[in-house]
């Protein structure tokens, strides 16, 4: 669902009618004359549909986490705000950049449009932005022939949607200017080699058997989830085009399960 094309849609009918009333229906009223339901509600409306949408189209928009690829960043259930500013303006709906504001840079937790479906909204970890030379092997991520450190900080239970404990090895690391900690399955290949799609740049990336590497193209990001063993990103399905950029998750708002994670910031 295109939430921003409904906010627009409904703007725009609201204002259409705002318009028409103001122009003719109110003089065709008889003195004292109540306005119909149909011009009455529109015009009420009218002011909380535009603030909501100039709000959610170029401030802030909220967000809640689906699944478990950004754990233990963000866990299921965390309903996040994004920066809709921080990589630039953009004109709601077409997503088209019209005011440079900043880059994304490495480290940064994105939301964006899912590259194979862009009516899909996916949020992950910037690990490599436009020039960058991205590679990970036997479960170790370098940037530019740079290994970023990891530091073990034990293991990590979580529970999975069939109720299962999952294990994972816990690791302390640093992507770009972000400090954040990342989850590592052991027991589970680096790479899943069946589930890599045929995808835009392709052949800017070469895999093996025990990882890959990848050059990042112009314009374009490369992300990957925290929970690393757990994550579709871009190691399977490719490149993020600038044009796909959503915001930057910048702060948890609300979780129902977990309220001492409320105001925490998204590093």
């Amino acid at each position: 669902m295109n939430f921003a094309l409904i906010l627009f849609s409904l703007l725009v009918l609201c204002t259409v009618v705002w318009a028409l009333d103001k122009l003719f229906f109110r003089h065709m009223r008889q003195e004292g004359q109540s306005e119909p339901w149909w011009i009455e509600y529109p015009k009420s409306f009218l002011p909380v549909i535009f603030a909501v949408f100039v709000l959610r189209s170029f401030l802030f928009e909220p967000f809640r986490i689906p699944s478990g690829s950004m754990i233990p960043s963000l866990l299921v259930g965390d309903f996040i705000l994004v920066n809709k500013f921080a990589y630039g303006i953009r004109l709601p709906i077409i997503n088209q950049k019209m005011i440079d504001v900043g880059e994304p840079q490495r480290g940064d937790v994105m939301v964006f449009r899912y590259p194979e479906d862009t009516r899909i909204d996916y949020i992950k970890r910037i690990v490599g932005v436009p020039g960058d030379t991205v590679a990970y092997r036997d479960k170790r991520l370098s940037i530019n022939g740079v290994d970023v450190p990891m530091r073990e900080k034990g293991e990590y239970i979580d529970i999975d949607a069939g109720a299962d404990f999952i294990a994972s090895q816990r690791f302390a690391t640093r992507t770009g200017e972000h400090s954040h900690d990342v989850l590592v399955r052991s027991q589970q290949p680096t790479l899943l080699l069946s589930q890599v799609r045929q995808f835009e740049f392709f052949g800017q990336c070469r895999y093996r058997h025990d990882g890959f590497e990848c050059k990042v193209p112009e314009g374009h990001y490369f992300m990957m989830g925290d929970n690393r063993d757990a994550s579709s990103d871009s190691r399977y399905w490719g490149f993020v085009p600038d044009r796909n950029i959503v915001g930057k998750a910048f702060m948890i708002w609300w979780n129902f399960g977990h309220f001492d994670r409320i105001g925490q910031a998204v590093d």
